[in-house]
């Protein structure tokens, strides 16, 4: 130690002589204002003078021109002014969530310092010690992450929301949005749902209930757990009564009513457009963070890809149950499907189901996991094909082959030993299909398909993939988005509804980040287009073919598990125009011996999909694809090469008509020439006998 002391005096007077003390003591509080200044930054910025009026609309769901397309106030009330409370709603809530609402300035240091140290010891965030005024602060402007951060901005928020705002329009923003559980929204909401009543006509002791179940909604469900509920409603009864807001008696009586629970009539409405609404829902929630109890109460602005004459005109489609199959034993055959923009990958228009719509239910336009059969071929084989030097009129092998363990088999059990690659697409041949998989290599498939977005497990890498035989399977919007590729040269653009979502306050709080991926060249893309219009003209997918309209696309239907049954499981139908991509579904949601698809894809899935096309028409500009079916270049070639033997025929018989006259022109030209000869000499004599 002794041998140490040296060093420490001399560090302690480097210390002293440098003022580290001072130094670190300047640089903590230069930390610490400048942490002051950033969230009061934030606070200030948050524009809080429209917050009321932003919790007073309801969410509304734009579309691609920016016009309204759908409300979300169906789980929430109007509201209730504060005024028209009874006073003993006001004291419940604020003698359990914040007891000194009417002395602070937003937030309560005793009850921080609290939570604070609850913190502490319980080693992580546990939330606790906010005002009315932070809670509201943060409900309607923050997420609901635990963490010092969020603590921090919901303190500076709440002051400013105090400088704005009276305290009773603070507690009627926070009674008129706070979640009490079982999807009721604010206060209105909760007395209906819980008691069928009118605000007006809750008791002391309903009003305690309601009150106590803000601190764990869903725990405290009445309907759920009764007896914590009573129990909550009794420690909120204790406070009224030791802030002396009710007399003994009246604390005495509400803690002996036994409460009836009685849920009231919702209210009766149609939210437009159901289906769009609910996949919208998803993509904020699973893509942006957002929670369905922000959504519903926070009045954003959600602005999508939607156009409301496509939406329309799909549900009026799906609406015509005699485009589709009838249903055995009282299901209904289903159906999904998706209408999206190639160039950005927007959807505008989406229905996922027929029948009874239930709120964010089992959606077959995005939810459904199906094997998409022969629509996987293009993606899976012939466009990896065309990339390694393959075009539509090569040959492909059409005879049975065996691959170990693997039999594939064409749907006919005809063969033809060989056939054009054009021909195996447009016929929906498997044999061919496999064979040029086996030939090009089963990695160059499954990378692929990677890059038009199909998700792939591992029982996936086999040969059968390029049928479309996938252990899970995928989506209309899935396939829709793989397909947007052909008439967009090569590239995709991510499927998405969502391009930006607004708060309450005009602050833009998520926004669509554009992916776009070059999954083949602009060459390959027009071949496979003019083989897959080809499949529109005289194919498989005839049936859907629009006059005047080039339409270019691929049918596919899977297999039933049973051997001594014919029919299929699900049956596919995904095409496009140069600015419009539809894929349909149709299948049962549970297959089994009596519910299957008994007809094949041109009697169901392919008048349902012409009528899905025929109804865009009318708001969909169709400029032509880039390319011709390969029928129409065969055809124009054979023209050119009927005139060219046409023009030869004319020629050959012109030139033997020459052949066959030449000798007795020769003849009559000579003779000519011979009199000419003689008239010259008898010119010439009368000359001499003229002279001379």
């Amino acid at each position: 130690m002794k041998k140490l002391q040296p060093i420490w005096e001399a560090i302690k007077r480097f210390w002293k002589k440098k003022h580290i003390t001072q130094i670190l003591l300047l640089l903590l509080l230069t930390v610490f204002l400048l942490t002051i200044l950033f969230f009061a930054f934030i606070a200030v910025n948050a524009n809080v003078e429209s917050l009321q009026e932003g919790l007073e609309q309801s969410t509304i769901i734009y579309d691609k021109d920016g016009d309204p397309a759908a409300s979300l106030a169906t789980n929430r009330t109007e509201g209730v002014s504060v005024n028209a409370l009874p006073g003993h709603i006001k004291n419940a809530v604020i003698a359990i969530e914040d007891e000194r609402f009417y002395q602070h300035n937003g937030f309560d240091i005793k009850g921080i310092g609290r939570a604070f140290f609850n913190n502490i010891f319980a080693g992580r965030i546990t939330g606790g010690g906010s005002t009315v005024t932070q809670q509201l602060a943060k409900n309607a402007l923050l997420t609901t992450e635990q963490t010092y951060r969020r603590k921090i901005e919901e303190l500076f928020l709440a002051v400013e929301i105090e400088k704005k705002y009276e305290k009773d329009d603070i507690l009627q923003m926070y009674l008129n949005q706070v979640y009490f559980g079982s999807g009721a929204w604010g206060i209105e909401s909760a007395a209906n749902k819980y008691f069928s009543k009118t605000v007006s006509q809750l008791t002391i002791s309903e009003s305690a209930m309601l009150a106590g179940l803000l601190q764990s909604p869903s725990y405290l469900d009445p309907y759920k757990n009764y007896e914590g509920a009573m129990k909550r409603r009794d420690t909120v009864l204790g406070k009224m009564n030791e802030h002396k807001m009710i007399t003994e008696e009246e604390y005495q009586a509400a803690k002996n009513e036994k409460l009836q629970l009685k849920e009231g009539v919702a209210s009766s409405f149609e939210r437009k457009y159901p289906y769009y609404v609910d996949a919208v829902l998803d993509e904020a929630i699973n893509q942006y963070g957002l929670t369905q109890e922000e959504i519903f109460t926070r009045g954003y602005k959600i602005y999508t890809e939607m156009d409301q004459n496509i939406q329309s005109s799909l549900e009026n489609v799906y609406a015509r149950d005699s485009l589709f199959p009838a249903g055995k034993g009282g299901a209904l055959v289903q159906s999904g499907a998706v209408l999206l923009d190639p160039n950005n990958g927007g959807v505008r228009g989406l229905v996922g189901g027929r029948g009874d719509h239930v709120f964010r239910g089992f959606n077959r336009a995005t939810h459904i996991k199906a094997q998409p059969g022969s629509t996987l071929k293009p993606l899976a084989v012939y466009t990896p094909a065309l990339e390694e030097g393959y075009k539509p009129t090569s040959i492909l092998k059409d005879e049975p082959t065996s691959y170990g363990d693997y039999h594939p088999e064409n749907s006919t059990k005809q063969y033809s030993g060989d056939v054009e690659m054009y021909k195996a697409v447009e016929e929906s041949l498997n044999v061919p299909a496999v064979w040029l998989l086996n030939e090009i290599g089963l990695k160059k498939g499954l990378d692929s398909l990677e890059r038009f977005g199909i998700p792939l497990e591992k029982e996936d890498e086999y040969l059968g993939i390029g049928l479309g035989g996938m252990r899970t399977g995928i989506s209309p919007l899935t396939l829709a988005e793989a397909y947007s590729t052909f008439p967009n040269e090569g590239k995709r653009n991510d499927g998405h509804l969502i391009t930006k979502i607004v708060g309450p306050t005009g602050k833009t709080i998520a926004e669509r980040k554009k992916t776009t991926v070059k999954v083949t060249s602009k060459s390959v893309s027009k071949d496979m287009s003019a083989m897959l219009l080809n499949v529109m003209e005289t194919g498989t997918g005839s049936g859907a073919k629009i006059n005047g309209v080039q339409l270019a696309g691929k049918t596919g239907s899977t297999q039933l598990p049973y051997n001594d049954v014919s029919g299929t499981k699900d049956q596919w139908l995904v095409g496009y125009t140069s600015n419009i991509v539809g894929a349909v579904w149709l299948g049962y949601d549970q297959t089994d011996r009596e519910h299957y698809l008994s007809s094949s894809t041109s009697d169901n899935v392919v008048p349902v999909f012409k009528a899905v096309m025929e109804s865009t028409l009318p708001y969909v500009e169709d400029s032509g694809l880039s390319t011709k079916s390969v029928n129409e270049t065969i055809n124009n070639d054979q023209r050119r090469e009927q005139v060219g033997e046409a023009i030869k025929e004319q020629t050959d018989k012109i030139e033997g008509k020459i052949k066959e006259e030449l000798p007795k022109w020769k003849e009559t030209i000579k003779e000519g020439m011979n009199e000419a000869k003689d008239f010259g000499r008898f010119l010439k004599e009368k000359w001499n006998n003229f002279t001379n």
